[in-house]
C-alpha cells in the first residue's frame, strides 16, 4: 500500500480490515496472530521469542507507522491517528504503570495479547519507530511532504482536528503553512502568498523569495 498496489482494486482496503479485525490491539498492531507456542527449525527466530514477545506476535513498534501510512492512502485520518496515539510514549504515560518505559522515547516493542504481561513496553532507544513515526504523522498525517516539483500539502487529519499550523524548510525556502477543516473530507484548496493555485503541490518561487505563506482549507 506505501507503494499505491491494492488502492484501486479493494485489496488495501480489505488488508487493512483485517489487520483492524485480526492484529490490532489497545497497545498496538502486532506482527501475527496467533503466537507461535514452539520453536519450528524452518522458521528460525521468529519462533524462539516467547509468544507475545518481539516478531511473535508482539506489538513491534517499527512497523506500526506502515499501517498509519496505509490508512491515510485510503483517506481514513481518525484511524490512522488512533493507531498512533496506541503507541505514542507520551500517551502511555496514564498507564505508566503498565507501560514500563520512558514517556520520552519510544520502545522496540510492547508486549502482545499472547504475553503475560501485555502492554509492557521493552527495548526502548533500541529502534527505528521514532524516524517512521514522524514520516508518516508529518508526511502522510500532516501529509507536508517533498517532491521533485515542489511541497505537496495533502493532510489526512481526524475529522475533530479544526486545522493546523506547520513551518517547512525545503530547498533554501521557508514554507509557513496554515490548514483550516472545513468540512469533512480531504480534499484541499491552496492559496500561496494571497493566490489561488491548482492542485497542491507548491512549486519553488520563480521570484527567489525565501519565505512563502501557504493557506489550505480541508472540505
Amino acid at each position: 500500500m506505501l507503494a499505491g498496489i491494492g488502492l484501486d482494486d479493494g485489496k488495501a482496503a480489505k488488508a487493512l480490515a483485517a489487520t483492524r479485525e485480526h492484529l490490532a490491539t489497545k497497545h498496538g498492531i502486532v506482527v501475527q496472530q496467533p503466537a507461535y507456542s514452539r520453536y519450528y527449525l524452518n522458521l528460525g527466530e521468529i519462533s524462539s521469542y516467547p509468544p507475545g514477545y518481539k516478531e511473535n506476535a508482539g506489538v513491534f513498534c517499527h512497523l506500526n507507522p506502515w499501517v498509519m501510512i496505509a490508512e491515510t492512502r485510503l483517506g481514513h485520518g481518525d484511524q490512522a491517528h488512533d493507531y498512533y496515539q496506541r503507541i505514542n510514549p507520551s500517551a502511555r504515560e496514564e498507564i505508566s504503570e503498565l507501560h514500563r518505559c520512558e514517556p520520552y522515547v519510544y520502545a522496540q516493542m510492547i508486549a502482545g495479547k499472547d504475553a503475560p504481561s501485555f502492554g509492557e513496553a521493552k527495548n526502548s532507544w533500541l529502534t527505528g519507530t521514532a524516524a517512521w513515526n514522524y514520516y508518516a504523522i508529518v508526511q502522510w498525517i500532516l501529509g507536508v511532504r517533498t517532491t521533485f516539483n515542489g511541497l505537496e500539502i495533502a493532510p489526512v487529519i481526524p475529522k475533530s482536528w479544526p486545522g493546523f499550523t506547520a513551518t517547512r524548510s525545503f530547498r533554501g525556502v521557508v514554507y509557513k503553512i496554515s490548514v483550516a477543516r472545513k468540512g469533512d473530507g480531504n480534499q484541499i484548496a491552496l492559496t500561496v502568498d494571497g493566490s489561488p493555485i491548482e492542485g497542491n503541490i507548491v512549486p519553488p518561487p520563480a521570484d527567489g523569495r525565501k519565505i512563502v505563506s501557504i493557506r489550505g482549507i480541508l472540505t
